[in-house]
This record gives structure tokens, sequence and C-alpha cells, in this order.
């Protein structure tokens, strides 16, 4: 068996792999280092020791272990400690407490949140380690113990399930969630693929904003079919799902402040059985999993600043996102039937952040019941069993080799995001918001949705769609539109680039399946015959990424956590940016790999 092949042992089993407490200060101590907090990137200096190297930050009496990493940083912690003044400290929160202490006032109430999020982090980490054989029992009971037979739309949330027990590529703590107990994780978080019903809350017809002209599900109910007996009759009243999490205070504050108190009315009677997704916020409902309802939930993951509500305004920058991605396809017939998109026209919303509702349809006749369709972020997830998701899909569709299939997955995203590219257009879908679908001729394609967030270059917009996409008035949120190639090369590297197939080829490498010098070779060829496909358009994004000294790399704790909008500067807390090695140069030193994809809720 070749090392391309060999299953690798899964990275938490064996005598002597460090705990979930030390996983934690590791990743934690790598994304401090690698966002250069109190400037122990830039500000310290190498020295090497008997055990191995270290960064010392003399200023500060600090000393980090540290080994060579190459994505997206050139060091990780090696060694779950930091030293203080020549003293040693071991425990994550002892780490905190001193980087606290020399932290700027004004910054200090970010760190002790994050001190928080990392408390929340490691319970959720320790829950998942207890019950992972329990979860992985229930899915092989509901659809099977191969993973590359899970078909259809219900058997694709076993794999946002199994995603959801991998950690980001980028943000240490984010299998914690602000606030939830355990037995609230275990009743609506996606790692442990509950069912529950929703909450209905019936408001006045005319206090809502409503857009999409397709009829709603026979499923949607009316309030008489919850119990509800109310002036003017059903018809003078529409009804909005809440999720339970919501159910409380939240939803009181939020009916206030929409001035619907008393005016709105919350159904004792739950109804709809739904399963959530690797989002969470996002469920489908269990008797037509190929519709989801998007829900704000009044918590937050990735920071304690991205909160996982629904901003009206992201509800019309998702509709004239699809509508641009279509506006492309049309113009794009090699893409057809290999690109799919949801539909995101469908949704309502009071004007409020709590009390908004978008209802995701998936292709009816795209041949999904018989595909099986997993997120980018399940692909290096444990299976039950043990082996990999990408190991089980590689045997079914691709003879056995997942780097032919990662090969064939580089191909078409790559290939698909640079055309975007010489329109324009560069897309926040991450790999949570990409999925791959295999179908059973062994075709692959790529389904897409969430596409709220892109970054648009407006005169090459105009120059290759002009009239036949949707115009920046149609897009709520001004950051959206510029006039340079930036914001699109810093999107395309950080989404595409690392999160999407970089963190694939550091992943596979450290699982044993392939040399990583291999791996990245093959996404730097691919990457560069995509780029040369698109012709002159293209030179911005091969100087952005194939030949730039370094890469725009995701400062998510420093803008998410540790620092208001106004201490970092963020206009986005999800692009703003530290930059890393570029390991897609021929020259790039790649050295021991440290993660692999992971799961972004």
């Amino acid at each position: 068996m070749s090392a391309a092949t060999r299953p690798a042992p899964p990275r938490d089993a064996g005598p002597g792999a460090p705990t979930a407490a030390e996983q934690l200060a590791l990743r934690v101590l790598s994304a401090l280092l690698r966002e250069d907090v109190l400037g122990l990137r830039t500000r310290s200096t190498p020295q090497d020791r008997a055990d191995g190297r270290w960064l010392l930050l003399a200023p500060a009496g600090l000393a980090l272990p540290v080994v060579a990493e190459g994505f997206q940083s050139e060091y990780a912690a090696r060694l779950p400690l930091l030293e203080l003044d020549g003293t040693p400290l071991t425990g994550l929160e002892a780490v905190l407490a001193a980087l606290t202490g020399l932290a700027e006032a004004a910054d200090r109430p970010g760190w002790a949140a994050f001190t928080e999020e990392c408390r929340q982090t490691l319970a959720t980490m320790e829950l998942h380690e207890r019950t992972r054989a329990e979860v992985h029992s229930t899915l092989t009971d509901l659809y099977g113990a191969d993973p590359a037979r899970w078909s259809g739309p219900a058997a694709a949330l076993g794999h946002d399930a199994l995603a959801a027990h991998l950690d980001h590529p980028v943000y240490p703590t984010a299998r914690g969630r602000s606030g939830l107990t355990e037995p609230e994780l275990r009743a609506y978080a996606p790692e442990f693929h509950p069912a529950f019903e929703l909450r209905w809350l019936a408001v006045p017809a005319g206090a809502l904003t409503v857009h999409g002209d397709r009829p709603l599900p026979s499923w949607w109910p009316t309030p008489s079919w919850l119990g509800l007996d109310l002036a003017g009759g059903d018809d003078a009243w529409t009804t909005l799902p809440v999720h339970p999490l919501t159910v409380g205070e939240p939803l009181a504050g939020a009916l206030r402040a929409a001035g619907l108190d008393g005016r709105a009315v919350l159904a004792d009677r739950p109804y709809l059985t739904v399963v959530p997704t690797l989002s969470m916020r996002t469920v489908a409902v269990a008797d037509d999993p190929g519709h989801h309802l998007k829900l704000p939930l009044a918590t937050a993951t990735l920071g304690r600043l991205n909160r996982r509500t629904i901003k009206p305004g992201t509800l019309v920058d998702g509709a004239a996102g699809q509508r641009l991605i279509e506006a492309v396809l049309a113009r794009e017939p090699r893409f057809a039937d290999r690109i799919l998109h949801a539909d995101e026209q469908s949704w309502a919303h009071a004007g409020h952040e709590l009390l908004a509702v978008l209802l995701r349809r998936y292709p009816a006749d795209a041949g999904l019941d018989r595909a099986v369709t997993v997120p980018l972020a399940a692909l290096l997830a444990p299976a039950p069993g043990g082996r990999l998701v990408i190991d089980h899909l590689a045997d079914r569709f691709h003879g056995g080799d997942p780097v032919a299939l990662y090969d064939t997955l580089l191909d078409l995203l790559l290939d698909w995001q640079a055309t975007l590219f010489g329109y324009g257009i560069a897309l926040e879908s991450h790999q949570q918001n990409t999925s791959v679908v295999f179908d059973e001729d062994g075709g692959l394609r790529l389904l897409y949705k969430d596409d709220d967030g892109p970054r648009i270059h407006t005169g090459r917009l105009a120059a290759t769609l002009g009239e036949h996409g949707p115009g920046r008035a149609e897009f709520d949120d001004a950051r959206i539109f510029g006039d340079g190639d930036r914001p699109l090369t810093d999107l395309f590297a950080t989404i595409t680039g690392h999160l999407c197939a970089g963190s694939l080829a550091f992943g596979l490498a450290a699982h044993g399946r392939a040399e990583l010098g291999d791996l990245l070779d093959l996404l730097r060829r691919r990457l560069a015959e995509a780029t040369e496909r698109i012709g002159p358009a293209g030179a911005p994004l091969r100087a952005a990424l194939l030949d730039a000294e370094r890469l725009p790399v995701k400062a998510m704790v420093t803008a998410g956590t540790l620092l208001t909008k106004q201490r970092s500067g963020a206009a986005d807390i999800n692009k703003h940016y530290t930059d890393g090695p570029n390991y897609l140069r021929p020259d790039a030193v790649a050295a021991a790999p440290a993660g692999g994809a992971g799961a972004t809720r």
C-alpha cells in the first residue's frame, strides 16, 4: 500500500497523544503567533535550545517553543506552554492570564472574553471525545457504515455532523458557542445530529418585509394550523419560524425593539421537525430535506463579535449574489450542470436581526437524491470506523486514491473561482458553503450557497456582464463593490486558497496520504492553469497568489474577539488580514504541517 493511500491513525488516538486541553493550547498559541498578537511574531527573535527552537519576546519576558509550519505562518507552537520571565506556564488559563496582563487596558475585556471562549471550547472538545462513538453509531444506524454511500439530502446532514467535530483551519476556538450549555448543545448542535421542533411566531402581515415569488411549501403553517385564533383570520397574519434557542428574552427583546411587543403572537405549539446543518442556525426540514431554513440565533461563533443573527441586509445580498452567479453561469456553458447553487430568493424579516428567515431550496432537478453531497469541511473528518471521509469517497469514486480525488476537485474548484475572478467577482465560499457532489457515474460537481459576502470589481463586472447581471443597486452592503483587485485577491487567497484548497493539501500530508511537496506542486499547477485560462484578467490573481512573497491571512482572533472594531480597524471582522508565507511559491520551504481542513460554523 502506497503512502498516498495508507490510512493514518486518528490524531487524537494512541499513547502520548495530546489531551484536548493540550490540543487547544497549541491551537491558541499558534493563532496568537500567526496574528502577531502583542508582537509575538514580528518583535521576537529566534533562539535554538537543546529541545528545539524558541521565539523570545525580550521586552515582555516571553518565550514560546515553536516548530516550522508553513501554512499561513512560518511557525506554530511546538509545546502547549509559554515561558514568562524564565518560568514555564503550562495551563492555557495561566498562559492567557499572563498575556492579558501584558495587553493594553482597553483590550483586556476582549482577552477576558477570549479566555471564556477557550473554557467553553475545551468543554465542548471534551464532550465530543465522550460522545463521538455514540454519534458515529447513530449515523451508521441511520445511513449505513460507508459514508461514500450516504446519498440524498437527508444523508448529507450526516456529513455535516462529521464535519462539526473538526477544528477550523484558522480560528482556534471554533467548536465553542458562546453561552450554550451541554444540554443545549446536545439538543441543537449539528455534531450530535439531533432532531427538534421549531417554534412559530404569528406576525401582522404588514409588519414583514417579504421577498420571493415562489409559493411557500405545503408544510408552512397558518396561524390556525398552529392553534391560534387571531383577529382577522389567517389572511391577516404571516407566520415566522423561530429557533427554540431564540425563544425567551432574546425574542422578547427583539419584539420590543421592532415595535411588535403585544402585536406578534408566539404559538404555544411547537411544529415542524428539523435537523441542524453544519452552520447550526440553518436547519433542514426532516421530511423535506431539500428545504433549509436559516434562522437567527442569539449566540456567537468564531469570535464574540461574530453573532449568529441575520442582518436584513445580508438576505438582500445573498439573493443578489445568487442572481449574479446565475448570470455568469448563463454565459459560461462549460460549467453547465457542474456548478449548482441553492435558491435563496425567498426570505422575510421584521426589521430586526432576530426576526428573520431565509427559505433555502436546493435544486430539485439536479439528481441530488441519488448523489453523495459532502461539504468540503467534512473531507478530512474521521468517519465511523476511523478512516477519513475522503478515503471512503476515494474508494468508491477514484480507485482508492484520495490524491486523485483532490486533483479532480482542484481542477473544477479553481477553474470556476478563477472564471468568476475574470468577471470581477470573488466569493466568500469557504468550506462550509461549498459542497462536493459525487454522482453515481463518478462525476464531480460543486454546490454553493450563502453568497452574501462577495467582493466585486465594479469596472470589470460592468465590462464583462454589463446589464446581464445584478448591479450595485441590488446589493445592500456598500463594501461589496470597489474599483481595485486587492479585495478580490485577498478574498480568493484566504477563502478559496487557504480554506478550500491549501488546508486540504496540508491535511492530506499530515494524514500521510502524500508528500506535502507533491500536493503543493499539484495545487500550484492547477492554480496556474486556472489563471492562464482567463487570459490577461488572470494576471492580478497570479501576481497576488503564485508570485507574491507573502499571502494574506485572516486575523480572526484579533478582529473577532480580542479587539473592538475601533481598536482593530476592521471594517469587516471576517475580512481583516495579517500575512503569512506563500506556500504556493516554487521555492517555498514546506515544513511539517500542522492542522487540516475543518469546519466554519
